[in-house]
């Protein structure tokens, strides 16, 4: 039952606990509605089977030249969105707790599908602390994405290359990692140390050789063109170009897709959680609800993420499909309890809550400390 207009929550705690009430009342109909949906692991696994299985057959077709370009990459990017939510249900173990050799089969497929990914063994601690410290100092998932970051071209280029935002702005990285490990549980010298390796790695290989692949792509034919612009000839040797043409192939089925949804994730997600000056234990100052229609484009290839992601932020358990199922029923209780819809106002504040002001790693609110509300956009 909802609280009445006029029995005002008292505590913020009580906000979160309704919320959580009904959008697992909504969750339990769904599931006794649809018994299979409950399944989590053949639903996962089917998922992620039939995931693999179009971008197999997307890049056959487009080898065979029965799809363009144009069509191959984003239905490529599409399905690779898919995937990402299976990973991120990995890392809250909804599938496969149980039975480990299948669980890290499905976490290798999702980094080999999505190439330009840290490895996610590495992203599932700091996804965890991410819901620990959301916002926070210490938040190195969200700040790798720039959340945080004030509007300007780096803060566009870091959103589209992941490796751009650690090479644009190391000393702010290394700091970053230091809080990280800092606020990690483990307090022994040795755990530290493998821990800053952890990251200093977590690229390794398979992300090494995707930028590697993508880089090499993009300069080689902006070298090319800018040559040919400036009247040059230009004889590129056969070697050279046949392995161009391989990388040419990989750039549309493989590369592309996710850069392609890599940037509509970043984007989204930098955007709707909420940086610096909030109480980071706080579920209602952590995100808001960021769905205007001309964000679909970007919503399409991070499966909906900006209208749905808030509520994972106060019920954890329901995999990705059953969230958007639950997703009007959710939103009614958040507008309830004051989670903010659409405060484009983010954009110009750096993802801060109130009035933009730097932060440094002193100036963070600390948990328990009272923010100021102001209205959105």
């Amino acid at each position: 039952m909802r609280p009445s207009a006029r029995t005002p929550f008292r505590h913020d705690a009580d906000k979160v606990a309704y919320v959580r009430r009904e959008v697992n009342a909504a969750s339990d109909a769904i599931r006794a509605r649809f018994p299979l949906l409950d399944n989590q692991d053949l639903v996962g696994a089917t998922v992620m089977a039939a995931s693999v299985g179009a971008m197999l057959a997307i890049a056959w077709l487009y080898a065979r030249g029965a799809i363009a370009w144009y069509v191959a990459l984003p239905l490529a990017a599409f399905v690779t969105s898919l995937i990402h939510e299976l990973e991120h249900d990995l890392i809250h173990l909804m599938y496969f707790k149980k039975t480990p050799w299948a669980y890290h089969l499905m976490m290798a497929l999702c980094w080999l599908t999505r190439p330009g990914t840290i490895n996610p063994w590495t992203r599932r601690r700091m996804h965890l602390h991410h819901h620990k410290a959301s916002g926070g100092e210490s938040d190195l998932e969200e700040f790798g994405i720039t959340n945080g970051e004030r509007w300007r071209v780096k803060r566009l280029l870091m959103i589209a290359d992941g490796m751009l935002a650690v090479v644009l702005r190391p000393d702010a990285m290394r700091r970053k990692v230091r809080q990280y490990v800092a606020a990690q549980p483990a307090q022994d010298p040795v755990e530290r140390a493998r821990l800053r390796i952890e990251q200093m790695s977590s690229y390794m290989p398979i992300g090494h050789v995707y930028y590697a692949l993508w880089h090499a792509f993009i300069v080689y034919h902006a070298g090319l063109f800018a040559l040919h612009a400036l009247g040059h000839a230009v004889t590129v040797p056969a070697v050279v170009q046949q392995v161009m043409h391989v990388v040419d192939f990989l750039a549309v089925v493989w590369l592309g897709p996710n850069f392609l949804r890599s940037f509509c994730i970043n984007f989204v997600s930098s955007n709707m959680h909420y940086f610096g000056d909030i109480d980071s234990r706080n579920v209602i100052q952590q995100t808001q609800v960021l769905n205007p229609w001309w964000m679909l484009p970007f919503q399409l290839f991070c499966f909906n993420f900006g209208s749905t992601h808030a509520i994972h932020h106060f019920v954890v358990r329901d995999p990705f499909y059953i969230r958007q199922l639950t997703a009007r029923t959710a939103h009614a209780a958040l507008r309830e309890v004051g989670v903010r819809f659409n405060d484009v106002g983010t954009f110009r504040r750096a993802n801060r809550w109130g009035a933009y002001r730097p932060v440094d790693s002193g100036d963070f609110v600390r948990p328990g400390r009272r923010v100021r509300a102001v209205r959105g956009g």
